[in-house]
């Protein structure tokens, strides 16, 4: 293990004993600043959104679930009045809330949709363009033609994952005629390698954590000129499709009425594991709004290891292994130990903090959600949810509205609860979660902290 050091005192004996806790980024800089010198244009957002509608009518095609939508793959914006009644004690004064329900998306199931979808066509049409099976302007439903899916037939698309990036890369490539292979780490769920092999995906599980399922898919892509491996750790593709939520989500928002600007803050929370998701989102939601936006990363007290990576005080890729953290969650997507570089070094100035969550938590928001607002989640969706009780009553939190000036809109504000998995759970599997859930809230609260 390497040495941690941290910049604030204190910091790192919270985050050994799996103290919840909010960190606010010192870093943090103006947006129009920190944009500047990120060498990643707002275009090239653009450009993948219309990608993803030219290949709308493919997917359409290739997945049925998709007709009514007409191939664009989108969650909808869920206005959850009841569940904040239900979390926060002062709901008059807390805002709008709004769930981004990423656990609805088509295909895939999860938040991890867009970029996976997206990074799979891309390779599909650079190949298929590359051997002259498919001109510039083409229509890109001849990605399904005989002849190219020949070609796919004869190359591999390989990931690493913890699950649902496994599912929306392997379920993609395998739909286009790929050989999908999805490398498996030892805390993914048995149902996502079963649903993956259904689907015609080989599946190799390891033993190690995320990083080791990386690693062994990348060596044995590595000098195979027929594999793509779709590296989660240092992938532009991935990162761009994520960040096209942001231009999807302003129309949302302006369809119904919710003002984003100076008085009407918006406060985003984004479950983290990664961080390539909610890296490419924040990255797109700064070129949409601005300082207008604050967006907060949730993080397993087990697997903080975007907020030890931004804390550092040094500028090195570090474990939560290297403050003796397990890694061990029942937050499977959120259950990673080193954070993507990639990510760091694009939104290290862009994030206005990063809280944690421990298990127990999460368990207890998905049963409240159930409760209140009939969502069906998986526990990592969930970690968004803890997002405004940290930042309306926190000193933190309340630190951070005055340094920004806000404390007078938060009245006003709105707060966007981001979801990341859960529809496709089965029903026994989810029933055990919520049954947990339902458990914890009955126990003493005493009881609850030593769980």
């Amino acid at each position: 293990m390497s040495v941690v050091r941290l910049r604030e005192p204190g910091l790192e004996g919270q985050l050994r004993s799996r103290v919840p806790l909010l960190w606010l980024n010192d870093g943090l800089t103006p947006a129009r600043d920190a944009l500047a010198r990120i060498p990643i244009p707002f275009q090239a957002i653009e450009d993948a959104e219309r990608r993803l509608e030219r290949f709308a009518p493919l997917l359409s095609r290739l997945f049925p679930e998709l007709e009514p939508s007409r191939g664009i793959i989108e969650s909808p914006l869920l206005p959850v009045e009841r569940l904040k009644h239900a979390l926060e004690p002062n709901a008059a004064g807390a805002g709008r809330w709004f769930v981004k329900a990423d656990h609805a998306l088509p295909v895939a199931g999860s938040i991890k949709a867009r970029g996976g979808l997206y990074e799979v066509l891309l390779h599909a049409e650079r190949l298929a363009t590359e051997r002259g099976l498919l001109g510039e302007q083409e229509d890109r439903l001849a990605l399904a033609s005989s002849a190219i899916r020949a070609l796919f037939r004869e190359h591999t698309v390989s990931v690493g994952s913890t699950g649902n990036l496994g599912l929306s890369i392997g379920i993609m490539a395998a739909a286009l005629g790929f050989r999908a292979v999805v490398h498996m780490s030892a805390d993914a769920k048995p149902w996502k390698v079963e649903r993956l092999r259904r689907r015609g995906v080989e599946v190799v599980e390891h033993r190690g954590d995320f990083g080791d399922a990386v690693a062994a898919g990348r060596e044995l892509a590595a000098g195979d000129p027929r594999v793509y491996f779709v590296d989660d750790e240092n992938s532009w593709p991935l990162f761009l499709g994520y960040s096209v939520a942001a231009l999807r989500l302003q129309r949302q928002l302006a369809e119904l009425q919710v003002a984003v600007d100076a008085t009407h803050p918006l406060f985003v929370y984004l479950p983290c594991g990664v961080g390539g998701s909610p890296g490419g989102i924040t990255f797109g939601l700064k070129h949409v709004f601005g300082d207008h936006v604050h967006c907060f990363f949730a993080e397993p007290v087990a697997s903080p290891c975007m907020l030890i990576r931004l804390a550092s005080a040094d500028d090195v890729s570090h474990s939560v292994r290297d403050l003796a953290l397990d890694n061990q969650t029942e937050a499977d997507g959120l259950a990673v130990a080193r954070a993507s570089e990639l990510v760091v070094r694009t939104v290290r100035e862009l994030v206005s903090g990063v809280y944690t969550v421990p298990d127990r938590a999460l368990f207890e928001l998905l049963h409240t959600a159930a409760i209140t607002e009939q969502l069906e989640l998986e526990p990592s969706a969930t970690a968004g949810f803890a997002g405004p009780r940290w930042l309306i009553h926190s000193p933190q939190g309340r630190e951070y509205a005055h340094v920004a000036g806000l404390v007078d809109h938060l009245p006003q504000a709105t707060h966007l609860l981001w979801t990341t998995g859960g529809s496709f759970v089965p029903h026994d599997e989810y029933q055990a979660f919520f049954e947990r859930g339902r458990q914890l809230k009955a126990t003493p609260a005493q009881s609850r902290e030593q769980s």
